[in-house]
């Protein structure tokens, strides 16, 4: 599927059913705004709600696909995390009812994740974030680092056979063999899925392999926030807006 151009702006999505579709969110960027440091993120009492209405209606339709790892969404959401369907670390981490599906970790990937800190070292403003099956390096505190954290990135990915993810801000090293996609694809599988049209909703580059997925079998993807190239039909211009979108959906206002 060739990527669309934002321009004019994709319209807003029109509203879904629980009934009739399967909800997959990310959640950096679009349920809650992106932070300067990525360990300064925590779902406020009202996402805790929307979450709650939305599994209500939606159930095992709904779930949360995230580059973080599960341990790092349990402690952003809290108890309510136990009950909703999590993919995590892009696809390589999915856990439903409890039950966790995750590959072994990437041969490398320690070493890399010495590598990239050893490289941190000499740049105070990059933060190093550590994750299940991955390490990131975001330069959001110095968009001046960029191309050197890409190409330090780029070269300790080639050297350990892992794959580089680019996002906003950030760059990440992780196992190969998972996306998004195939993440949303094998939950789609499922039998409680069946005949169900899959909604994707996400901000970064991380999310395209998902959006091309349900795009292409009978679903739409929602973009939110700034304009560039996309797999997706809709947008939203911001997380408040997505919110009152979910709200609408969950039956009652924020």
């Amino acid at each position: 599927m060739l990527p669309r151009l934002l321009d004019p702006v994709l319209p807003p999505p029109p509203p879904i059913h629980a009934a009739g579709h399967a909800l997959f969110i990310d959640f950096d960027g679009t349920l809650v705004p992106i932070a300067e440091r990525p360990d300064d993120v925590v779902a406020d009492p009202e996402l805790i709600r929307l979450l709650g209405r939305l599994h209500d209606g939606f159930g095992d339709r709904l779930a949360l696909v995230s580059g973080r790892s599960i341990a790092q969404l349990d402690a952003m959401i809290g108890p309510i995390a136990e009950t909703l369907s999590l993919v995590g670390s892009h696809g390589q981490e999915i856990r439903r009812h409890g039950r966790m599906s995750t590959p072994p970790r990437a041969p490398g990937l320690d070493e890399a994740s010495r590598e990239i800190r050893a490289f941190a070292k000499n740049h105070a403003d990059l933060i190093v974030e550590t994750k299940t099956h991955g390490v990131a390096l975001h330069y959001r505190t110095a968009p001046d680092l960029a191309a050197a954290a890409d190409e330090a990135a780029a070269a300790i990915g080639a050297a350990h056979g892992l794959v580089v993810q680019r996002g906003k801000m950030m760059v990440e090293l992780r196992g190969p063999g998972c996306d998004k996609g195939s993440a949303v694809a094998a939950m789609m599988a499922r039998p409680s899925l069946k005949d169900c049209r899959p909604v994707m909703i996400g901000d970064d580059l991380t999310d395209e392999p998902a959006f091309v997925l349900v795009e292409t079998i009978g679903g739409f993807a929602i973009l939110i926030g700034h304009e560039r190239e996309t797999a997706a039909s809709f947008s939203l211009p911001d997380v408040a807006a997505l919110r009152a979108w979910l709200w609408q959906i969950a039956g009652e206002g924020a």
